[in-house]
This record gives structure tokens, sequence and C-alpha cells, in this order.
């Protein structure tokens, strides 16, 4: 564990991505297996431990420590992990320090009566460092600034592999990966049995700007609505069906209907909306079956998901992607005609031939689930990442309101010292009530001045959370951006909104010249 604990400590205080490439490639070309191999699952979310939760840690520590003294250290701290690891009291004893691979697949075979002795022993064991990395592992939440598919791209680095077939073959691959490393070091051939209904790296776009449009002819494009959903990549190939994010996580378990009715021998990108009948839903509605281990029937009678494909990567075992679009586009219709699958449509394509029309239609269209356009070039290959050229998203401006900061929380990580999570209002008649939370959106600089102000301006404690002064004459009024707005019977207000952030501080703005909840309502969608 001093090992991974070093190099999870590096990696949560390296800045830079090729800085975390570095060190992921060291580890991994320094480490043997199997701990190599559980350190990269650590990192892109392949470990779970059943019985080993947040909760479980918190109630360790209360009954090693004044219960009180934890949650006030806890406040103070902002993370779980940091503050058990520097609050623990050691017992004398425990002195053999456990290896990565012991606490992993101990772990995993543990009974849930025998997760707390085996936990607390390590935590005996271990010095501060150690202690943090054990529990970031075991509760799941490392939040050291590592993505995904950054892992895997160090791997790549680190055997000189395409990024894109590592990630072709990642789903098929089982914890430690002990054949990856092996291929990455030429010591076997690409473990190609792996690739049953892989997910293949999606092709994204750049957002269009008005010099972008000054340099782009209108005939070379084609062009369709964006729908507010999420990317999807539904995969049926030799009896197996998966259906992926745009990242390449597996979510079919949250999407039974669609995987049934993935009934064809195919790879679709495209959009996952709720709704019947090709009418889209809010998104909110979608989020409400995002992250599910199941689904009751209830859940799937009133909240149906359907796939809008956008572009086929393959057909029948044909790998198109090195088609133009518009041949796939033609392949794509055609297929979908002679198969007519189920829960599965063609995005809408728009005519036009000026930047003009296709200016008018974005303004024009406020159809639920729409948030802009997609400008795809006519012979654009479909090639991973972003490339910039074939594809620009043309998003609708954001919705833009004055709110005032009710509550503040402290953040996580490199947060933890400032209240950076801000609960904000809006006035209905003469009470403000909450109608979203933003943690992003501004400068470090601006951090710090909200952080005086919050601090300074405390009127009420519950728990972490801080009530700050707002009346109408004193109080901090935010400037806030948001994609869209949906009604919410979870909120107080009945609003909910969509990406919201934290545009600008309004200081020259007393509090009674912020926006109603009147002002929000009109603009929520047409139902």
């Amino acid at each position: 564990m001093n090992l991974f604990a070093q190099f999870l400590d590096a990696l949560s205080y390296e800045p830079r991505r090729n800085g975390k490439l570095a060190l992921m490639v060291d580890y991994f070309r320094d480490v043997p297996d199997p701990e190599r191999g559980y350190a990269l699952a650590a990192l892109t979310g392949g470990l779970e431990f059943r019985h080993a939760k947040a909760g479980l840690i918190r109630e360790l520590v209360s009954a090693r420590v004044d219960p009180v003294l934890f949650e006030l250290s806890y406040d103070y701290v902002g993370d779980l992990a940091e503050t058990t690891a520097l609050i623990w009291p050691q017992r004398p004893g425990a002195n053999r320090v456990p290896g990565l691979s012991e606490v992993v697949e101990t772990l995993r075979g543990a009974a849930k009566t025998d997760t707390p002795r085996l936990i607390e022993g390590w935590l005996d064991a271990l010095d501060a460092n150690g202690r943090w990395a054990l529990i970031k592992l075991v509760t799941g939440g490392l939040r050291v600034g590592v993505s995904a598919r950054l892992a895997k791209t160090a791997v790549a680095q680190f055997g000189g592999l395409p990024v894109n077939e590592v990630e072709e073959l990642w789903h098929g691959l089982d914890v430690p990966y002990t054949e990856l490393f092996a291929w990455a070091e030429g010591k076997t051939e690409k473990p190609a049995h792996a690739a049953l209904a892989p997910f293949r790296p999606v092709m994204l776009a750049h957002p269009i700007t008005e010099t972008d449009f000054e340099k782009l002819v209108p005939k070379d494009f084609l062009a369709e609505w964006k729908w507010d959903g999420i990317r999807v990549q539904a995969v049926s190939e030799d009896g197996v069906r998966r259906l992926y994010s745009r990242t390449g996580d597996d979510i079919s378990k949250a999407f039974p209907d669609v995987i049934e009715a993935l009934d064809f021998d195919a790879s679709l990108d495209g959009e996952l909306l709720i709704g019947q009948d090709g009418a889209a839903r809010p998104f909110a509605d979608l989020q409400k079956r995002l992250n599910r281990k199941t689904v009751s029937k209830k859940t799937l009678a009133e909240s149906p998901a359907f796939i809008r494909a956008y572009d086929a990567l393959v057909i029948e075992g044909e790998d198109l992607r090195a088609l133009p679009f518009v041949k796939r586009r033609q392949r794509l219709l055609a297929w979908h005609d002679r198969t007519t699958p189920d829960r599965i449509d063609v995005s809408e394509q728009l005519v036009f031939e000026t930047w003009d029309d296709l200016a008018a239609a974005r303004a024009e269209n406020l159809s639920t689930g729409v948030e802009g356009l997609m400008l795809k070039r006519r012979d654009s290959v479909y090639e991973p990442g972003r490339p910039k050229g074939p594809w620009w998203k043309w998003k609708r401006d954001p919705f833009i309101i004055d709110a005032v900061l009710l509550y503040a929380q402290r953040g996580h990580g490199k947060r933890s010292s400032f209240y950076s999570d801000y609960t904000f209002g809006v006035w209905r008649g003469d009470d403000l009530v909450p109608v979203g939370k933003a943690y992003f959106g501004f400068t470090d600089d601006e951090l710090k001045q909200i952080d005086k102000f919050v601090r300074g301006n405390t009127t009420n404690r519950f728990g972490p959370v801080r009530e700050v002064t707002h009346t109408r004459d004193e109080g901090l009024v935010l400037e806030v951006a948001f994609e869209g707005l949906n009604r919410s019977t979870r909120h107080k207000s009945g609003v909910a909104m969509r990406f919201p952030r934290v545009s600008r501080l309004r200081w020259d703005k007393p509090p009674a010249e912020a926006d109603t909840l009147e002002t929000l309502e009109k603009l929520l969608p047409e139902v």
C-alpha cells in the first residue's frame, strides 16, 4: 500500500496532464503484476467493494474518536479520507503494512461482518498517507485528477500502443489486466478475443465561433439538431449487446429496455433520450435513470428510453468509419428502413443554403430536448477524439439570470478550505426560494472573494452548510448561466436548472434587483 499511497499522493499534487501521464507510465513500468493492474482498476473505476462504504468509515472513526470532534474536524477539512487519516488513533501491535493486492483480493471476498475488522486493522498498520490512500481506494472516491481515458492513455504510452485499440479492448479485459500489460510489454499478442461488441472511441465536435463561419462553406456541410440527452454507442455484435457512454462506460444495466431492442448486428452512434413516439422529454427525466444498477417495471413504463441515431460505425460486420459521413448516413438510413429496429430512430437533417438559414432555424426551434445544431462535413471520416474542422457544435446561447447567494458549503480536495459550493435563489413575492446550485464558473480570485463574503456574512449554520445574509438590501448577487430549465417536484421552487454555473459576481447590484421566479417560469419549455 505504501507505493500505491505515494503514487496517489503524487498524482493529486501534479497539476499538469503530461506530468500525470509520466507518473502513471513510471508506475506501470516499475510496479509488477498484479499491483499495477489493481492500481489501474482503481483509477478507471473498475473496483467495487460491496461492504466497504463511506458510512462504514465514519462508524469506525467515530468509535475511536469523540464523534463531535470528528464532525468538527470533517467540517474544517472537507474530505472524509483526509480527516480520518489524520485523526485516526492507532493501536499498538499492528505493524505489518498490507500490499495493494492483499487489500483488494481480501476485501472482494470478505463477508459483510468481516469487513469492519479488516479495514480497522489496516488503518492501524498504515501511516497517515497510507490510511488516506486506503480509504480513497475502498470508497472509490480517488479525486486525483485522472480520468479513465487518461489512465488508458498512460497504458498506451507505456507500451507504445494506439490508445484507441486499448479502449476498444477495454470491456473485454478482466481486472487486474495482466493480458493488457503483457501485450503492452510485447510478451504476448494483442488479446483479440476481448473485442466482443467493443466500444469504439467517439468522434467529438468543436464549438463554432463567428470567425469559424467566415472560413466555412455551407454546401460542404450537413446539419442536424443537437439533442439534449447523453451521447451513447449502441453495439450488438456476435450475440453480445452493450450500451456505452461517450467515455466508454458500460451503462447497459440502467437501460434494459434499450438492450432488449438491440436485436441486430451493428454499432451505432447516437443520443439516448427519454420519451415515446419520437418525442423527447426533458433531460431531468433521463437523469432519473442514469447510474442505476436495477430499474423497476414502473420506471421502465413511465420513462421509456430510446436512441436517436446520428451515425453508423459498423453494419453487419462491415466497418464504415473510413467512409465519408454522407455515405455512412446513406448506409444508416438504408439499414434503418430495412430492419425497422424498435426504440431507435434516425436524427433529422436540416435543409439550408446559407448560415443565416441555419441561424434562423436554431433561434426558432424551442422544442424540448433541442440544445442547438451540429454541423458535419460531408466528406468527414469517423476519427476518434476532437479533430478541428470536420464537426462543429452550435449550441444555443445560455440563459442568464441574476440570483442571490443563500447557502455555501466547503468543496473537496484542493477546495476543501474554501466555501465553493453555492445554493442561490430568486424572488417569489417577498421571499427568496432556491432554484439551483453551482460550484464552477468563477476564477480562483473570485473564489477567494466569495469565500471571504461567506465567512463575514454567515447568519446560521446547518452542519457543514452556512447560511449567509440575503435580504433585499444586503447580500451577494450572482449572475448565473444555465443551459435549460425543467419543472421539478423535488425542488421548492418547482424548477430545476441544467448545467448552472456562476458567470459573474454582481457586487454592483442589490439583492432586491435579482430576478423573480416568474421570470424563470417563462423559460420553461412548453409541454
